[in-house]
C-alpha cells in the first residue's frame, strides 16, 4: 500500500552544507542559504557596537559582513586571505565602499598593534579552517581593546560527527568523545575543525575572553526550511523571525556555532 501523502525533502547530505555563501550548494538548498544568510546578517546587524567604532573582519573576504558593519557606520578594517584577494563581498576585485581591504593571513595578526580595534568579526567559519584555533583567538583578544567584542562562527561538533558518519570514518568518529581537537576530512581533501560549545567556551576563557552566550547559527533544520519555503515563499521573513527569537540554547545544535565573546576591560 503505497501513501497519498507527499513526504518531506529529505535531509541535504552533510557535505553540501559547507558553503555559506551557498556556491557551492546546488539549487536543492538555495532557499535555505537565502534564509541562512539573512539570519547571519540580524545577527550581526543586533551585535554590533551602538557606536561609531574600529572592526577588523576577519572572515577572509567571504559573505559580507565587512560591508554590513561598514553600512552601520563604522570604520572596518577587512582581512582578506592571499587565495581570496578576487572574491570580496560578492563584488569580484572590488573593495567593499567604507572598508579598508588588507590582503593578509586572517590566522595572524602580526600586523596590527595591541588593542588596536574595538570589535572583531570573524564569520563563516574561518576559525574552523584555521586548525590552530588557539593562537588564532589569542590573537584577536590581543587587538580588542579592553571591553572590545569578538562574534565568531566555526563548525559544530554536530556536524562534523555527521560527516564522519556520512564518509564511513568509523574510526575517528569512535575517537571524538574523548578527543580534545576534532579534525574533520572533507571530500575535496580539505580539513576543518569541529567544536562542541563547551570546546568553545574553554577555547575563549583560555584566551582571556569573557564568554557572553554560544547558540547554534540556525536551530531550524535546512530540510524544514526548504518545506516551509515550498509551500509558501512568503514565510521568509516570519522564519527569520522565528529563529532570531528562538531560546538561546548553550549547546552543539545546528551545523555551525555562533558564539559572542568580550575581552575584559
Amino acid at each position: 500500500m503505497h501513501s497519498v501523502h507527499s513526504a518531506r525533502p529529505s535531509e541535504p547530505t552533510i557535505a553540501s552544507l559547507r558553503d555559506t555563501s551557498g556556491d557551492g550548494a546546488g539549487d536543492s538548498l538555495a532557499r535555505y542559504w537565502t534564509f541562512y544568510r539573512a539570519v547571519a546578517d540580524a545577527q550581526l546587524t543586533r551585535w554590533l557596537p551602538r557606536r561609531r567604532s574600529r572592526v577588523l573582519d576577519v572572515s577572509g573576504g567571504h559573505g559580507h559582513s565587512a560591508g554590513l558593519a561598514a553600512g552601520a557606520g563604522h570604520a572596518v578594517l577587512e582581512v582578506r586571505d592571499p587565495e581570496h584577494r578576487a572574491r570580496a563581498s560578492g563584488e569580484p576585485g572590488r573593495p567593499v565602499r567604507g572598508t579598508t581591504p588588507l590582503i593578509a593571513d586572517s590566522g595572524t595578526l602580526s600586523y596590527l598593534t595591541d588593542a588596536c580595534v574595538d570589535a572583531v568579526i570573524a564569520e563563516n567559519r574561518v576559525l574552523s579552517r584555521h586548525l590552530a584555533t588557539e593562537a588564532t583567538i589569542a590573537e584577536i583578544a590581543r587587538v580588542l581593546r579592553p571591553g572590545g567584542r569578538v562574534l565568531l562562527c566555526v563548525d559544530s561538533l554536530t556536524l562534523g560527527m555527521a560527516l564522519l558518519a556520512e564518509r564511513n570514518y568509523w574510526a575517528h568518529l569512535s575517537d571524538v568523545p574523548s578527543a580534545e581537537v576534532v579534525l574533520v576530512p572533507w571530500p575535496d581533501g580539505t580539513i576543518t575543525r569541529s567544536f562542541s560549545s563547551h570546546q568553545l567556551r574553554e577555547l575563549l576563557t583560555d584566551a582571556g575572553l569573557d564568554v557572553e552566550w554560544i547558540r547554534p547559527r540556525t536551530v531550524l533544520s535546512p530540510s524544514t526550511v526548504e518545506h516551509v519555503l515550498a509551500e509558501s515563499p512568503r514565510a521568509l521573513p516570519r522564519l527569520i523571525r522565528t529563529e532570531l527569537n528562538a531560546r538561546q540554547a548553550d549547546e552543539s545544535l545546528g551545523i555551525h556555532l555562533l558564539a559572542s565573546a568580550r575581552r575584559a576591560g
